[in-house]
């Protein structure tokens, strides 16, 4: 069970990462150093004072940049590889694998692909939002994603089951109302 859950919480804090970089790393660090949850072995610095320091001095930078606008579509830019990265450097870092082979193939891969997925939503939600409003929409959208992460990190935390039941309810949702949206297009164009 242990296994299960440290997957589910790796890869929630993954899911996070693609609205926010540093918030869900803050988050684990946080609770990690009071003893809420446990890294994998290796990964025992996050816990540390300075790890705290650097995430929340990353984390207060980030979300303060993603009300500047123009600036939030061009970290949009940068987040992408970014998010995928830090998504698997974090479920890795959960990860309570023997292998640290397996640890860091499984934790790339799973992380890697739930940041970059949730990335991919931000960044067209967000290309929405500057095509429809001419970016005015931006800090709300910049909102929801700080909310987002912030939630969903925190709920990964305190009970990775139902952190990733809701994300894949999100994600249906989200891919229902796409494909939607998507047939009344082609239905509009033909």
């Amino acid at each position: 069970m242990e296994l299960a859950l440290s997957i589910l919480l790796g890869v929630g804090l993954s899911a996070a990462t693609g609205m926010r970089i540093f918030l869900p790393a803050l988050i684990a660090s946080v609770a990690t150093n009071q003893g809420y949850i446990s890294p994998a072995e290796g990964f025992e610095w996050m816990a540390s004072l300075p790890a705290i320091i650097a995430f929340a001095t990353a984390s207060v930078v980030e979300l303060g940049a993603y009300y500047i606008p123009w600036v939030d579509n061009a970290l949009d830019t940068i987040a992408g590889p970014g998010a995928v990265i830090a998504g698997g450097l974090i479920a890795t870092s959960f990860f309570q694998i023997e292998s640290e082979a397996l640890q860091w193939i499984l934790g790339m891969i799973a992380g890697g692909t739930a940041a970059g997925g949730i990335q991919a939503g931000t960044t067209l939600l967000r290309g929405m939002s500057t095509a429809g409003t001419g970016g005015l929409g931006n800090p709300v959208v910049s909102t929801g994603e700080n909310l987002g992460a912030f939630f969903l990190s925190l709920l990964s935390v305190l009970s990775p089951i139902i952190a990733i039941v809701l994300l894949l309810s999100i994600v249906i949702w989200g891919w229902r109302k796409w494909a939607k949206w998507k047939t009344k297009r082609k239905v509009k164009v033909a």
